[in-house]
């Protein structure tokens, strides 16, 4: 039983180490680092004559594992859908399009619950309300733009 609780316990480890990528928080690769050191000690004792080999073993299979997950998963079909490989030096985190809105006109595309869509100027534009529920198809009037934030409130008839 010994030899395969080392073996589940070192699988198990290198697997949570990896899969730390998915789940970020530290807790999946605190509990690899934890299953490798359970792994570690009961190597101890199942090899006794052996036990510091079996320690450089798991230290060196956990290097070697974080190196290929490096080196490798970010070339990936999965890797290249969760990194961003373009150059983001001149990116801007605002779209100053928007400034342009202040007191155009526009329709709900969507209920705004208070948020939802709305076409302003011929584009789709994600708004939100000062608390007010409007249905779909609602008129509106951009009031106030604040980085990304486009506040609408209900058009009256004049």
């Amino acid at each position: 039983m010994g030899v395969e609780l080392f073996f589940i316990l070192l699988i198990t480890g290198l697997v949570l180490i990896g899969a730390e990528i998915f789940v970020p928080g530290g807790i999946l690769g605190i509990a690899g680092a934890l299953a490798l050191l359970g792994a570690v000690g009961i190597g101890f004792f199942v090899f006794p004559q052996h036990g510091g080999w079996v320690a450089l073993g798991v230290l060196f299979l956990a290097g070697l594992a974080i190196y290929l997950w490096a080196r490798f998963f970010p070339g990936s079909v999965l890797g290249k859908r969760m990194t961003v490989l373009g150059d983001l030096h001149e990116s801007k985190g605002t779209d100053a399009r928007l400034k342009d809105l202040v007191g155009k006109d526009g329709t709900a595309l969507s209920g705004l619950r208070p948020s939802g869509f709305a076409e302003i100027d011929g584009r789709r534009v994600d708004v939100i309300t000062r608390g007010e529920m409007l249905d779909k198809g609602a008129r509106l009037r951009v009031i106030q733009v604040e980085s990304n934030r486009v506040v609408v409130t209900e058009r009256k008839e004049d």
